[in-house]
């Protein structure tokens, strides 16, 4: 067993060698039909096992065909980019291969999450009641607080089910985790009151506060309220203060996902965007959208443990046979065989300091300026996203959007999404990787005019 991982450990050394070497000479892959799959690549499990030289030219088309989400020209996606002192903990978290549910057999690693915790809490201002774990995703992260606000409200709710009529309320900007998560925990999808945003994408105030005070003289509880710090489309951030001041007054628990934006609480700059966040009673960021780290690294922390404990620790003397609670992990978190994804954040953590993750929220927030005043100072372009967002969000003369963005892809020049809001439908342009420079955002707008100039007769109009 030793000799064949260490001879796939060489063939996996030369695989990344080959992917590094197809991101600077193709950084966006050759797209494949759906249809075309198949034929392009032999992906067919059979009885038999493959030929080690068959099997290795397999990879290598794998890895020649996979989106590469690590280069200049990929602005697709919340995510972006590569830090190599993260993927080292990946690295190695694959390799300890551990379950983070107890100490026993997970040891240190415990440690190395139970203080990111305790440090996000401080940052927060959660003070020592603080607690949280590392969920799968933003998703996850929703779906626990959704189900913390539930159990606040009625702890019996866990072994009698839900006999009030319970409402959670969301901007119409919020994530579509948001209605999964009602279904899923019993509260029901028509009972998510969405609220409008305002001008600038943010829950407007006062159409929350009417839709509360509509339901309680409904006969309705309201029991919870989703913030955003950084909205899909337009990476706008809440006015989590003003969101608070209604929650304290409704007695409603104040859950601000900060998938997107959360991590500007590392930076001194920028963490005024999520003012107020002490007064909420959980919060969530993920270190894979803006800091680097390979999927997933998803934080989610908790002003008060307790509530975290009521909701998801679960009797299991079969498993919780050693040591203290407080580092049996699966007490408190909805997995139980849990994967060891605070290692690569805390690889990166601790070689660059919390300033240094500062420092990388500052230069993508640099880079999303660049993109910005260009598109504000150069003709064709209409600009409808606002300042301090990682989103610039534009059209370019009279294009299609969703067209253009679809054939630029398709001929291998950029991975650019779209989005909409308030009846626009426009291009997306996401700014998380922090390996681009403002030379590469450049880049950027040069190689998408240039496409539109040598391709303006395929491309719809509107």
């Amino acid at each position: 067993m030793s000799k064949d991982l260490h001879e796939d450990l060489k063939l996996f050394n030369s695989l990344v060698d080959e992917l590094l070497k197809q991101e600077q000479e193709a950084p966006v892959s050759k797209s494949i039909k759906t249809e075309e799959l198949q034929k392009k690549i032999d992906i067919s499990l059979s009885d038999n096992p493959a030929i080690r030289d068959e099997f290795i030219k397999t990879l290598k088309k794998l890895i020649l065909y996979t989106p590469k989400t690590a280069t200049n020209r990929f602005f697709n996606q919340l995510w972006g980019g590569r830090n190599s002192k993260a993927v080292l903990g990946d690295l190695l978290a694959v390799m300890l291969n551990i379950s983070m549910a107890t100490y026993k057999v997970a040891g240190p690693q415990i440690e190395i999450e139970k203080e990111i915790i305790k440090q996000v809490c401080k940052i927060v201002g959660y003070g020592k009641n603080g607690n949280g774990t590392f969920p799968t995703g933003g998703s996850m992260s929703n779906f626990m607080a959704l189900v913390m606000a539930r159990d606040k409200i009625n702890l019996d709710i866990r072994e009698k089910g839900i006999s009030q009529k319970l409402v959670a309320y969301a901007s119409e900007n919020t994530h579509y985790s948001i209605a999964k998560n009602a279904s899923f925990t019993g509260i029901g999808k028509e009972n998510v009151r969405y609220i409008k945003p305002n001008t600038k994408g943010q829950m407007n105030l006062e159409e929350l506060e009417k839709a509360v005070e509509k339901d309680i003289f409904e006969g309705y509880l309201p029991f919870f309220v989703t913030a955003t710090a950084g909205t899909t489309v337009l990476c706008a951030f809440d006015d989590v203060l003003g969101l608070s001041s209604i929650c304290k007054k409704h007695n409603i628990w104040l859950h601000l996902d900060g998938a997107f934006g959360g991590s500007v609480i590392f930076s001194d700059k920028y963490k005024y965007l999520i003012n107020g966040v002490a007064k909420t009673d959980s919060f969530c960021f993920n270190a894979h959208k803006t800091l680097g780290t390979p999927l997933s690294s998803s934080v989610m922390v908790v002003k008060e443990k307790k509530d975290l404990h009521n909701s998801f620790s679960y009797h299991a003397p079969y498993l919780y046979q050693t040591d203290n609670d407080d580092y049996n992990l699966g007490l408190t978190s909805f997995e139980c065989g849990r994967r060891n994804n605070a290692l690569k954040f805390w690889t990166l953590w601790k070689s660059v300091g919390k300033k240094g993750l500062g420092k990388i929220i500052n230069h993508e927030f640099s880079l999303a300026d660049t993109a910005r005043e260009y598109v504000r100072n150069n003709p064709g372009y209409t600009l409808y996203s606002y300042d301090d967002s990682l989103a610039i969000c534009f059209n370019y003369k009279n294009f299609d959007a969703v067209n253009l963005c679809t054939k630029i892809y398709q001929e291998n020049k950029l991975m650019v999404g779209h989005g909409s809001f308030n009846g626009d439908t426009f291009i997306r342009l996401v700014i998380v990787n922090a390996g681009n420079s403002k030379e590469d955002i450049l880049k950027f707008f040069k190689i998408f005019e240039k496409f539109v100039l040598e391709n303006k007769e395929d491309i719809k109009k509107v």
